[in-house]
């Protein structure tokens, strides 16, 4: 870390100052902020590496004090999310019904999420079945699926991925610390799946 703390006749901020100017910006921010639009905050003069360092020290004191948020490191930035343990009260104050979705979105998403980029055709194999294109534009629309280019065969099928924005609203920040795919197996056997 030698060189990227602040020097004092720099004009930039001690570094518990810089914390707070960087719990500031997540506080009010409404979606996770990169490593690289938080170097704005402090016009670029102080490097990503102690930025990262303030970020998970934020993050731990946050941790250690017990709040009722927690600073997370997403795949698209760094958030502040509500513990999941106050949720049920949050719900009360609003209590919007979480979108079900059928088995064949959610099968079409596992698939994809596991098996990432595959074609429709791809999906329709492992699925045995044909894929509705409703489904695939039920994902698109949500933003956790995009077309990242195309398999060089003949017909040029669209091969799919998954988005930072699926990360993102799963509070991932890569798709290795997706759950092992036998639990999302055994979730979609469930009869109330949403």
């Amino acid at each position: 870390m030698a060189g990227q703390v602040p020097d004092p006749g720099s004009g930039l901020p001690p570094l518990d100052e810089t914390k707070r100017i960087l719990e500031a910006a997540l506080l009010s921010a409404s979606a996770p902020l990169p490593i690289a639009e938080l170097r704005k905050l402090f016009d670029d003069a102080i490097g990503s590496d102690l930025l990262r360092v303030l970020l998970d020290e934020l993050r731990q004191d946050y941790a250690a004090a017990g709040r009722p948020v927690e600073l997370l490191p997403l795949a698209s930035g760094w958030r502040f999310r509500t513990r999941a343990e106050y949720l049920p009260y949050l719900e009360r104050l609003n209590p919007e019904k979480p979108p079900k979705y059928s088995r064949a979105v959610l099968e079409t998403l596992a698939i994809i999420a596991y098996r990432q980029p595959v074609t429709r055709g791809d999906i329709e194999e492992i699925r045995g079945v044909t894929v509705a294109t409703q489904v695939i534009r039920s994902l698109e629309e949500r933003g956790w699926v995009d077309v990242v280019g195309h398999r060089d065969t003949p017909g040029r099928p669209a091969l799919l991925a998954t988005t930072r924005k699926f990360l993102d609203d799963l509070g991932l920040r890569s798709l290795s610390e997706l759950p092992p795919l036998e639990q999302i197996t055994s979730a979609l056997e469930e009869p109330d799946v949403r």
